[in-house]
Protein backbone atom coordinates (compact mmCIF):
# COMPACT_ATOMS: atom_id res chain seq x y z
CA UNK A 1 0.00 0.00 0.00
CA UNK A 2 1.49 3.53 -0.96
CA UNK A 3 0.54 6.72 -1.97
CA UNK A 4 -0.36 7.16 -6.18
CA UNK A 5 2.57 8.71 -8.43
CA UNK A 6 1.99 11.97 -9.53
CA UNK A 7 1.32 10.15 -13.17
CA UNK A 8 -0.71 7.57 -11.19
CA UNK A 9 -2.77 10.64 -9.60
CA UNK A 10 -3.13 12.41 -12.96
CA UNK A 11 -4.56 9.07 -14.75
CA UNK A 12 -6.46 9.23 -11.54
CA UNK A 13 -8.53 12.14 -10.94
CA UNK A 14 -8.90 12.76 -15.05
CA UNK A 15 -11.05 9.70 -15.16
CA UNK A 16 -12.82 10.37 -11.91
CA UNK A 17 -13.50 13.71 -13.50
CA UNK A 18 -15.22 13.09 -16.17
CA UNK A 19 -18.07 11.86 -13.56
CA UNK A 20 -17.97 14.34 -11.21
CA UNK A 21 -16.22 16.56 -11.85
CA UNK A 22 -14.48 19.06 -9.29
CA UNK A 23 -16.67 17.66 -6.69
CA UNK A 24 -13.61 15.48 -6.25
CA UNK A 25 -12.52 17.83 -3.68
CA UNK A 26 -15.95 16.47 -1.17
CA UNK A 27 -14.35 13.36 -1.50
CA UNK A 28 -10.95 14.21 0.01
CA UNK A 29 -12.44 16.79 2.27
CA UNK A 30 -14.64 15.43 4.81
CA UNK A 31 -16.69 16.88 7.40
CA UNK A 32 -16.62 13.33 9.87
CA UNK A 33 -12.71 12.41 8.93
CA UNK A 34 -9.70 12.69 6.20
CA UNK A 35 -9.42 10.27 3.69
CA UNK A 36 -7.05 9.52 0.93
CA UNK A 37 -6.77 7.63 -1.88
CA UNK A 38 -4.08 4.38 -1.72
CA UNK A 39 -2.52 1.98 -3.88
CA UNK A 40 -1.91 -1.48 -3.58
CA UNK A 41 -1.79 -4.32 -6.00
CA UNK A 42 -2.35 -1.59 -9.37
CA UNK A 43 -5.85 -1.05 -7.04
CA UNK A 44 -7.40 2.06 -5.87
CA UNK A 45 -8.54 2.36 -2.70
CA UNK A 46 -10.81 4.81 -0.74
CA UNK A 47 -9.67 4.97 2.93
CA UNK A 48 -9.82 6.95 5.78
CA UNK A 49 -6.78 8.00 7.47
CA UNK A 50 -7.12 6.17 10.81
CA UNK A 51 -7.99 2.99 8.91
CA UNK A 52 -4.72 3.46 6.82
CA UNK A 53 -2.37 3.96 9.69
CA UNK A 54 -3.60 0.61 11.13
CA UNK A 55 -3.35 -1.16 8.22
CA UNK A 56 0.28 -0.31 8.10
CA UNK A 57 0.86 -3.06 10.62
CA UNK A 58 -0.61 -5.74 8.15
CA UNK A 59 2.27 -7.38 6.06
CA UNK A 60 1.90 -6.23 2.01
CA UNK A 61 1.03 -10.07 1.68
CA UNK A 62 -1.06 -10.72 4.00
CA UNK A 63 -2.93 -7.33 3.29
CA UNK A 64 -5.79 -8.66 0.84
CA UNK A 65 -8.12 -5.20 0.35
CA UNK A 66 -7.99 -1.86 2.40
CA UNK A 67 -11.36 0.49 2.31
CA UNK A 68 -13.66 0.97 -1.19
CA UNK A 69 -11.69 -0.09 -4.73
CA UNK A 70 -12.40 2.72 -6.69
CA UNK A 71 -10.44 0.91 -9.75
CA UNK A 72 -7.22 -0.82 -10.87
CA UNK A 73 -4.82 0.02 -13.52
CA UNK A 74 -4.10 -1.69 -16.59
CA UNK A 75 -0.58 -2.87 -17.83
CA UNK A 76 -0.65 -0.31 -19.99
CA UNK A 77 -0.79 2.51 -17.51
CA UNK A 78 -5.27 3.59 -18.49
CA UNK A 79 -6.90 3.23 -15.21
CA UNK A 80 -10.41 1.45 -15.32
CA UNK A 81 -12.90 2.36 -12.39
CA UNK A 82 -15.13 -0.35 -11.33
CA UNK A 83 -18.79 -0.97 -9.97
CA UNK A 84 -17.90 -0.71 -6.26
CA UNK A 85 -17.59 2.91 -6.92
CA UNK A 86 -20.57 3.66 -7.42
CA UNK A 87 -22.32 4.78 -4.10
CA UNK A 88 -19.58 7.40 -4.18
CA UNK A 89 -19.87 9.05 -7.05
CA UNK A 90 -23.69 8.77 -7.73
CA UNK A 91 -23.48 11.65 -4.90
CA UNK A 92 -21.93 14.00 -6.58
CA UNK A 93 -22.31 12.84 -10.54
CA UNK A 94 -22.67 16.23 -12.82
CA UNK A 95 -24.76 14.16 -15.42
CA UNK A 96 -27.44 11.48 -14.98
CA UNK A 97 -29.28 9.69 -17.19
CA UNK A 98 -32.44 7.92 -15.83
CA UNK A 99 -33.73 5.00 -17.37
CA UNK A 100 -37.11 3.43 -17.83
CA UNK A 101 -38.46 -0.23 -16.02
CA UNK A 102 -38.12 -1.97 -19.46
CA UNK A 103 -34.66 -1.01 -19.84
CA UNK A 104 -33.32 -1.28 -16.49
CA UNK A 105 -32.56 -5.07 -17.31
CA UNK A 106 -31.49 -5.02 -20.82
CA UNK A 107 -28.45 -2.65 -18.99
CA UNK A 108 -27.79 -5.03 -15.81
CA UNK A 109 -26.69 -7.69 -18.15
CA UNK A 110 -24.22 -5.25 -19.59
CA UNK A 111 -25.90 -4.11 -22.88
CA UNK A 112 -25.86 -0.20 -23.87
CA UNK A 113 -28.67 2.16 -23.54
CA UNK A 114 -30.82 3.13 -26.59
CA UNK A 115 -33.07 6.26 -26.91
CA UNK A 116 -35.99 3.79 -26.28
CA UNK A 117 -34.99 3.23 -22.77
CA UNK A 118 -34.41 6.55 -21.61
CA UNK A 119 -36.82 8.46 -19.22
CA UNK A 120 -34.63 11.59 -18.44
CA UNK A 121 -31.28 13.31 -19.14
CA UNK A 122 -29.79 15.91 -17.74
CA UNK A 123 -29.83 18.91 -19.87
CA UNK A 124 -26.65 20.11 -21.66
CA UNK A 125 -24.95 16.69 -21.50
CA UNK A 126 -21.90 16.97 -23.78
CA UNK A 127 -20.58 13.75 -25.77
CA UNK A 128 -18.41 11.50 -24.79
CA UNK A 129 -18.96 12.46 -20.89
CA UNK A 130 -19.29 10.03 -18.36
CA UNK A 131 -23.11 9.89 -16.38
CA UNK A 132 -24.46 8.02 -13.92
CA UNK A 133 -27.31 5.48 -14.77
CA UNK A 134 -30.21 5.96 -12.16
CA UNK A 135 -33.71 4.33 -12.16
CA UNK A 136 -36.90 6.32 -12.81
CA UNK A 137 -36.84 5.23 -8.64
CA UNK A 138 -33.38 7.04 -8.55
CA UNK A 139 -31.32 3.92 -7.40
CA UNK A 140 -27.97 4.02 -9.23
CA UNK A 141 -27.30 1.34 -11.14
CA UNK A 142 -24.08 2.09 -12.82
CA UNK A 143 -22.37 4.14 -15.20
CA UNK A 144 -21.39 4.83 -18.92
CA UNK A 145 -20.11 7.41 -21.62
CA UNK A 146 -22.98 8.99 -23.56
CA UNK A 147 -22.46 8.70 -27.64
CA UNK A 148 -24.09 11.93 -28.16
CA UNK A 149 -24.86 14.67 -26.84
CA UNK A 150 -28.28 15.80 -25.27
CA UNK A 151 -29.41 17.79 -28.48
CA UNK A 152 -28.52 14.88 -30.96
CA UNK A 153 -29.44 12.37 -28.54
CA UNK A 154 -33.48 14.03 -29.32
CA UNK A 155 -32.78 13.94 -33.62
CA UNK A 156 -32.15 10.19 -33.09
CA UNK A 157 -33.86 6.92 -33.67
CA UNK A 158 -35.40 4.88 -30.51
CA UNK A 159 -32.72 2.10 -31.36
CA UNK A 160 -29.93 4.25 -31.47
CA UNK A 161 -27.36 4.08 -28.47
CA UNK A 162 -27.34 6.81 -26.03
CA UNK A 163 -24.95 5.34 -23.29
CA UNK A 164 -21.92 3.06 -24.02
CA UNK A 165 -21.77 0.64 -20.97
CA UNK A 166 -19.53 0.93 -18.61
CA UNK A 167 -19.87 -0.81 -15.15
CA UNK A 168 -23.39 -1.71 -13.31
CA UNK A 169 -24.28 -3.41 -10.60
CA UNK A 170 -25.52 -6.75 -12.59
CA UNK A 171 -21.70 -7.53 -12.36
CA UNK A 172 -21.67 -8.82 -8.71
CA UNK A 173 -23.76 -11.46 -10.26
CA UNK A 174 -21.96 -11.68 -13.78
CA UNK A 175 -18.35 -12.19 -12.79
CA UNK A 176 -18.29 -12.86 -9.10
CA UNK A 177 -15.61 -15.64 -9.65
CA UNK A 178 -13.23 -13.25 -11.28
CA UNK A 179 -14.35 -9.87 -9.33
CA UNK A 180 -11.12 -10.82 -6.52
Amino acid sequence: MRPLTELETKTFFEKLAKYIGRNITHLIDRGDETYCFRLHRDRVYYVSESVMRKATSVGRDQLISLGICFGKFTKTGKFRMHVTCLDYIAQYAKHKVWIKPNGEMPFLYGNHVVKAHIGRVTEDTPEHQGVIIYSMTDVPLGFGVTARSTSDTRKMEPTAIVVFHQADIGEYLRQEDTLF
